[in-house]
């Protein structure tokens, strides 16, 4: 195995991010039409928004030339605003990063493992959990350690994968493609900068039905056509 991986331009049409439905589709990134403006607005919004300042803070670590607004890049800049002070597999919580799997069924089983770690966790009662699923693309060149690199891999352990973000990260990777450790065959990306994901579009969403010990069910939301309304006034 070399010391490091190799780099792969990557091009999915279709790509697809799973978050909690509580986390608002539009944002402020999305009403921003320059990145170049991202500083100043959010400036100007953190003086009266406590959580923009701690946004901020994290917005540092971004490039300004790499960050992105306008319609569909909230989701986007969420995952380098809200870092998850434990980290994550490719983070150890310094940083943030965009994942996203090639396909819905690898978007959810991935999800539905962290969720579930979360609710044991925190011993929570049966409950429903609504989530979001947005659609998007991702191209760029990656480093690729899909066929390998087990540690990197280890489904149990983030200790190796981290070691290698942070040490490709620090020499300007754009992120790593890999293969998901939650479903088998499938795909997934975590991209270390915005500007290589397009702006995202809400697609499916879902209802993890949680029973106290696992997630036992994933139920599709899906609109009812409602038939014989009289007309309105």
């Amino acid at each position: 195995m070399s010391a490091e991986p190799p780099l792969r331009r990557i091009r999915w049409s279709q790509a697809y991010r799973i978050v909690p439905s509580r986390f608002p589709p539009v944002g402020l990134f999305d009403r921003i039409a320059d990145p170049k403006d991202i500083d100043a607005v959010m400036a100007i919004e953190s003086l009266t928004n406590p959580r923009l300042r701690e946004e901020m803070g994290a917005l540092r670590l971004v490039p300004p030339e790499r960050r992105v607004s306008g319609q569909g890049t909230t989701p986007i800049m969420a995952a380098f605003t809200h870092i998850p002070p434990d980290g994550s597999r490719f983070s150890d919580g310094h940083w943030g990063v965009f994942y996203a799997a090639h396909s819905i069924p690898t978007a959810i089983e991935e999800t539905v493992f962290h969720r579930e770690a979360f609710l044991a966790a925190t011993h929570e009662p049966p409950m429903d959990v609504q989530v979001r699923c947005y659609r998007t693309a991702i191209a760029g060149r990656f480093h690729d350690i899909r066929g390998g690199w087990g540690a990197e891999h280890d489904p149990d352990s983030y200790g190796a994968s981290v070691k290698l973000a942070r040490t490709l990260r620090e020499q300007g990777s754009n992120g790593i493609v890999y293969d998901s450790a939650r479903h088998a065959g499938g795909e997934c990306i975590a991209a270390f900068y915005p500007d290589v994901v397009a702006p995202c579009v809400q697609a499916e969403h879902f209802i993890y039905r949680w029973n106290g010990t696992r997630i036992e069910a994933v139920l599709k939301v899906t609109p009812v056509e409602r038939q014989g309304l009289p007309p309105r006034a």
